[in-house]
């Protein structure tokens, strides 16, 4: 049986490990209102222009552009996995990282050639341990980015794509549904000939509109811009269910320290009593010795 100083000092070690997660809680929830925040803002731009782009490309002809084409034989796949670049947010990351393992796995089994683009320490990480290639890694980014990293970002899936690196681009990244929901979620982003549609489709009624110039030169201009559009918008859910997911964990963390103090105290209790009971005893006993 532990003695009391051993049950005081974990006591202790308990109460300041609480103190450390209470805190990380609060800076988690300072961070996901500012994030909370860019998401909901970027949201309603992100769906008009799902709507335009899905109204513009149904009346386009596959061979305009050549992120409208698709091809017959998909011979290698890229997967952008977005993660967080730190950990103690429960099994956020894990989740994504399963995910997108799972899906390069199918995509193997199917003769399909993989590549990943990481976005997150804990994405860099998890694909340096697979067998997987790693075609670049940005890490230590997801504290603070903005519209650039999705550009950055574009750039190299649009550049990877026309040069024939991979034939289709899939996103693996964090959903922000609430405070208490966040989806791993996967999302086809080349070829762009249906994906246009069906967010128009998932975005509400359509509209018509009438473009100047003609469609095809506004759709070399708009279909790079659509997938930046698109990868930002997969940075920011990220951003906003990692901070979400944190703020849940510490506030469990916090939970099991009472939980533990608790328990922890009342050993300690009972130690303290079993301790005062041997000394009584053994006064007692030394009274009856002297007493015969």
């Amino acid at each position: 049986m532990p003695s009391l100083r051993d049950v005081l000092n974990k006591i202790n070690s308990v109460k300041k490990t609480k103190q450390i997660t209470k805190a990380m809680n609060m800076v988690a929830s300072a961070k996901l209102r500012n994030a909370q925040n860019r998401i909901e803002r970027f949201r309603p731009y992100a769906d008009k222009f799902y709507d335009m782009l899905g109204d513009l490309a149904k009346g386009a002809d596959a061979s305009v552009h050549p992120l409208l084409e698709v091809r017959e034989t998909i011979k290698a796949t890229c997967i952008v996995l977005i993660t967080s670049d730190r950990g103690l947010c429960g099994s956020f990351n894990y989740s994504l990282i399963a995910m997108a393992l799972s899906l390069a796995k199918k995509l193997a089994a199917e003769g399909k050639t993989v590549k990943f683009i990481c976005v997150g320490k804990k994405a860099r990480d998890a694909v340096r341990k697979s067998p997987y290639e790693a075609l670049s890694n940005h890490a230590d980014i997801m504290n603070s980015f903005d519209f650039g990293l999705a550009s950055k970002l574009g750039q190299e899936v649009i550049s990877g794509y026309l040069d024939g690196t991979f034939d289709e681009v899939q996103m693996v990244f964090g959903q922000f549904m609430s405070v208490a929901k966040q989806l791993s979620t996967t999302k086809a982003i080349l070829p762009l000939s249906s994906a246009g549609e069906e967010d128009a489709v998932a975005s509400g009624p359509t509209t018509e509109y009438i473009y100047e110039p003609s469609v095809e030169g506004l759709l070399a201009e708009l279909l790079p811009r659509f997938i930046n559009v698109q990868l930002y918008r997969g940075l920011l859910d990220t951003s906003a269910s990692e901070h979400a997911a944190r703020m849940r964990a510490m506030d469990n963390a916090t939970r099991a320290c009472d939980d533990m103090v608790g328990a922890l105290t009342l050993a300690y209790n009972k130690a303290r009593q079993s301790t005062i009971t041997r000394e009584l005893m053994d006064i007692v006993g030394g009274a009856e010795a002297l007493k015969g």
